[in-house]
């Protein structure tokens, strides 16, 4: 499964990386069958945010690493090199961008976008 991970080079600029969980078969949940696990990461915290249609920002640093699970509307986040991604429903993006320029972000539409962010330890 893929997902956008967003991080900090040595020069102190945000850049996008595509990256990919790999599953491996396990007994998860028994005495249900087997199924695709990923490796665990260690977490500290679970919360959601709201954005409202209009909402922007025109840079910052992720607060902690964390991930975002985008549950309804779409984002547009911009890395401090100008490269720019959509995040839209379904979609997990990974901040590790906790140092340099950081990045930029607004909703994109007249929905409200949900988020789940998962704060990494």
């Amino acid at each position: 499964m893929d997902y956008l991970y967003l991080g900090t080079k040595d020069d102190g600029q945000s850049s996008f990386e595509t990256r990919n969980l790999i599953f491996a078969q396990a007994d998860f949940a028994p005495p249900a069958p087997p199924m695709g696990v990923s490796p665990a990461i260690p977490a500290k915290a679970l919360l959601f945010l709201t954005l409202p249609p209009g909402w922007r920002d025109d840079a910052h640093r992720s607060p902690r690493e964390q991930i975002a699970l985008c549950l309804s509307g779409r984002m547009r986040v911009r890395s401090s090199t100008g490269d720019v991604r959509i995040v839209e429903p379904g979609g997990m993006w990974h901040m590790a961008d906790t140092s340099g320029a950081g990045h930029a972000s607004e909703v994109v539409g007249d929905e409200p976008v949900r988020l789940a962010i998962v704060q990494l330890v």
